[in-house]
């Protein structure tokens, strides 16, 4: 297991279909050091489906996270001990999403509006496992939205073992948005957070949200512990470039983004012979030469081909080639 010591302090969100093992592993040859987190997985799925599945990562991925969904704290207690078992360096229960589908299955946002149960699941999965158990949030849901009910959610949260929060900085209409509406729509209140952490200095408080340049992440900082990054680092993933120097004071060299390519190749030859689609890896490189001259015959080239029966490395060797050196 990695060292999570600060690890935090900078994070990529977990992102449902973004953030799969692929995605994790271009990442990572990005920063050696942001958290990355995996897509969120139901407790059900881990306990009655191919846990092997869900749970398969490469060993370079770390420091990384698995995030769970659901509201039943038996069952997420024996899913955190997976994680465990499996060299997680940290589990995380969404209490922040705001689908229909995950509000059928009582979990994601609509458990702000029980934070008991959220506690009595974060004290089951404290008693089984040794690694850090997570909270992600948002600061609201509906009505339920003034800054003394977060407090009371948090309080409960904590009180129950759990010492790190991951916030949101919007509220969540559980009816009438969909959840792209729901990351777009509510005000952010970065204000919010912030007075979580003046008022539970204890606590690590990350913030989530909106956040897109490396001098917005340097702001934040200042005031909290960590700063999650969501879809910027997925359109724009050369944004981790200077992660590392800028955060962790890691001065290793860092690739160019041609190099990043080169370094991934190898993973995505070792993955076609194991039967994974080009298409399924390339997706998640679409951005990388994001704001660059190129960018969109890069993009072209890779959506146009990399579908394609039989489509090899050489669909990316010639959509680099097409970039300026």
């Amino acid at each position: 297991m990695a060292d999570y010591s600060k690890a935090y302090k900078i994070s990529v969100a977990p992102m449902m279909e973004w953030t799969d093992r692929h995605c994790r592993y271009f990442l990572r040859l990005i920063s050696h050091r942001a958290l990355l987190y995996t897509e969120m997985v139901t407790a059900g799925a881990l306990i009655h489906g191919n846990r092997a599945r869900f749970l398969a990562y490469h060993k370079s991925e770390h420091p990384l996270a698995l995030q769970l969904g659901g509201s039943h704290p038996e069952e997420l207690a024996l899913c955190a001990q997976m994680a465990e078992d499996y060299g997680f360096d940290e589990v995380n229960l969404n209490v922040g999403c705001p689908s229909n589908r995950v509000q059928s299955g009582r979990f994601g946002a609509c458990l702000m509006a029980e934070p008991e149960l959220v506690a009595e699941c974060v004290a089951a999965m404290a008693q089984t496992t040794q690694i850090p158990v997570t909270v992600k949030t948002r600061i609201g849901i509906d009505e339920q939205d003034s800054y003394e009910a977060l407090g009371h959610f948090i309080s409960t949260v904590t009180q129950a073992g759990c010492r790190t929060f991951i916030i949101h900085a919007r509220k969540a209409w559980l009816q009438g948005l969909s959840p792209k509406e729901n990351r777009e729509k509510p005000p952010l209140r970065y204000d919010v957070v912030r007075a979580i952490k003046q008022d539970f200095p204890q606590l690590t408080v990350i913030i989530n949200g909106g956040i897109t340049t490396l001098e917005e992440i340097s702001e934040h900082l200042e005031l909290l512990d960590g700063v999650m990054i969501g879809r910027a680092a997925y359109h724009n993933p050369y944004l981790l470039a200077q992660v590392d120097r800028n955060f962790y004071g890691d001065f290793h060299p860092f690739l160019t983004r041609h190099e990043i390519i080169e370094a991934f190749l190898p993973y995505v030859a070792e993955q076609l012979v194991q039967g994974v689609y080009l298409n399924h890896m390339t997706r998640h490189i679409l951005g990388l030469f994001q704001g660059q001259p190129g960018a969109r015959a890069w993009r072209r080239h890779l959506s146009e081909n990399a579908h394609r029966p039989g489509a090899g490395i050489e669909i990316i060797r010639e959509a680099l080639r097409q970039m300026p050196c």
